[in-house]
């Protein structure tokens, strides 16, 4: 195998939000990408009580992270997403799949509501494992 696939198998749920599987061949290069929360440059908390805004935040540090390892979003493989339990998880979800879009078939997704974060006052962070065949 000398590329990666990302696979819906039938028999589960079928979806244009994530895939199911991820096969990566040995020869892939692995990138992983810390938690991200919404921050700027300077470190200061974007967004407010605002999860969409907040998650477009974190989304744009999830592509500036990966471009420093010269992959993009075409190359997740899966993503974490923390939210904060209360938020809006529609309008968090929706400001996520809308960075993702270039990610086809989608990476795999797994999603979990936590009390808090380490960021006082983030609402979301986001993780990711990439990998590229090159």
């Amino acid at each position: 195998m000398t590329r990666i696939q990302l696979l819906r198998p039938e028999g589960l749920v079928v979806t244009d939000a994530f895939s199911h599987v991820a096969v990566v061949p040995p020869v892939a290069t692995t990138v992983y990408v810390g938690g991200q929360n919404a921050v700027d440059a300077t470190g200061t908390l974007v967004g407010g009580d605002d999860v969409a805004a907040q998650t477009r935040q974190v989304m744009d540090n999830l592509v500036t992270a990966l471009e420093a390892a010269g992959v993009g979003v075409e190359h997740l493989v899966h993503v974490s997403v923390l939210l904060v339990d209360g938020v809006d998880l529609q309008a968090a979800y929706g400001a996520a799949a809308a960075s993702l879009g270039a990610a086809t078939p989608p990476p795999l997704v797994t999603g979990a509501l936590v009390s808090s974060l380490g960021v006082p006052g983030a609402l979301v962070e986001v993780s990711a494992v990439a990998a590229v065949v090159r």
